[in-house]
């Protein structure tokens, strides 16, 4: 029984409707960050930006959007990973996935190819996936062997069920600000800062780290919401000058405990992205100890942008689901209509 309820936002959105309320709000965001500071630096403690309850918020209008999906005509949402070889990391992330899926309706296809797989047999196995019509998203869970280029899958997956927004359609539509899948991991950092009322508008941003799934798309997702973003990498000069300046730090560099307190200003916030295993304990890129006696708020590792990241890869299936309908990407849609 589809039920009316309020529009769930799915990942893409339409520039000028965006921007127009950002520029709107900027007043409104200003205020936010003054009690953002207020409460952090008063109370001594460091706010920590927990996913569960964003996760939680969004699952129920996920699930509904779902439903919604094949009452248009849409096929049932079905996400397809694939995994060659093995490899701990992956296998853990194909489980929250596959976890978070099951609470919101949306089924899971899993591939484990053999290590020794070919490019030739992984470029046959994306066409196959790309043509059929029961497949909504496909996500091709990393690392790859040695002897694949993940270059293969950028170039041969179709970008329409391009789930994680890694394809070069994907990925340039993005910094044109043109309607696209979107990166689950930043997004779902952008999703935080949004639910806990942390402003960007207006904000000073160091991005610690440039990959092409999360660092520089932060930066243009950022970008595109006003804020003033530097992109910091390896070779950056002065990284401590640079975040000692900034509102928001947001690393994602693969380096245990690489931001500390004395990198940051009184009352700046910290997105941490790192997942890193150290004696056998999972720990971010960020010093949680150090940070917390200077920021006023932080995200933590685990518990932070982990949980939002799996719950932000199945609403991109759904919004995938929805450009199958019209068979391009100008139709990702940005809010899902009410039910009729």
């Amino acid at each position: 029984m589809c039920r009316r309820r309020n529009p769930v936002r799915l990942l893409a959105e339409t520039s000028a409707s965006h921007d127009h309320a950002v520029g709107a709000s900027n007043g409104r965001e200003r205020e936010r960050a003054r009690n953002v500071l207020e409460i952090g630096t008063s109370s001594g403690e460091a706010r920590l930006l927990r996913g569960k309850e964003l996760t939680s918020r969004l699952r129920e209008d996920i699930a509904q959007s779902a439903h919604t999906l094949t009452l248009r005509g849409g096929a049932s949402p079905l996400l397809v990973t694939i995994l060659v070889g093995s490899n701990p990391s992956a296998e853990a992330y194909r489980t929250s996935i596959v976890r978070t899926l099951h609470t919101v309706s949306i089924q899971h296809r899993g591939l484990t190819l053999p290590a020794e797989t070919t490019k030739s047999t992984l470029i046959e196995t994306l066409h196959e996936l790309n043509g059929d019509s029961q497949v909504t998203g496909i996500l091709v869970l990393m690392p790859l062997p040695e002897h694949i280029s993940p270059d293969t899958v950028l170039e041969f997956l179709s970008p329409l069920k391009d789930v994680d927004g890694i394809t070069p359609t994907n990925a340039g539509r993005l910094h044109l600000g043109l309607p696209s899948l979107r990166p689950s991991t930043p997004q779902g950092g952008i999703e935080l800062l949004d639910h806990y009322g942390i402003p960007i508008a207006g904000a000073r941003i160091a991005v610690i780290g440039r990959s092409n799934v999360v660092g520089r798309p932060l930066a243009s997702l950022l970008t595109r919401r006003h804020a003033t973003v530097t992109l910091c990498h390896r070779q950056t000069r002065d990284l401590s000058g640079i975040t000692r300046e900034a509102d928001i730090v947001a690393v994602a560099a693969g380096h245990p405990g690489l931001v500390t307190g004395d990198m940051l200003k009184a009352g700046s916030t910290v997105l941490d992205f790192g997942v890193n295993i150290v004696d056998g304990k999972v720990v971010g890129d960020a010093n949680p100890e150090s940070i917390g006696a200077v920021a006023a708020a932080y995200s933590p590792t685990p518990g932070g942008t982990g949980p939002v990241t799996a719950i932000v890869l199945a609403r991109n299936t759904i919004a995938a689901g929805y450009a199958a309908l019209s068979g391009d990407l100008d139709h990702v849609v940005d809010v899902l209509p009410d039910c009729h």
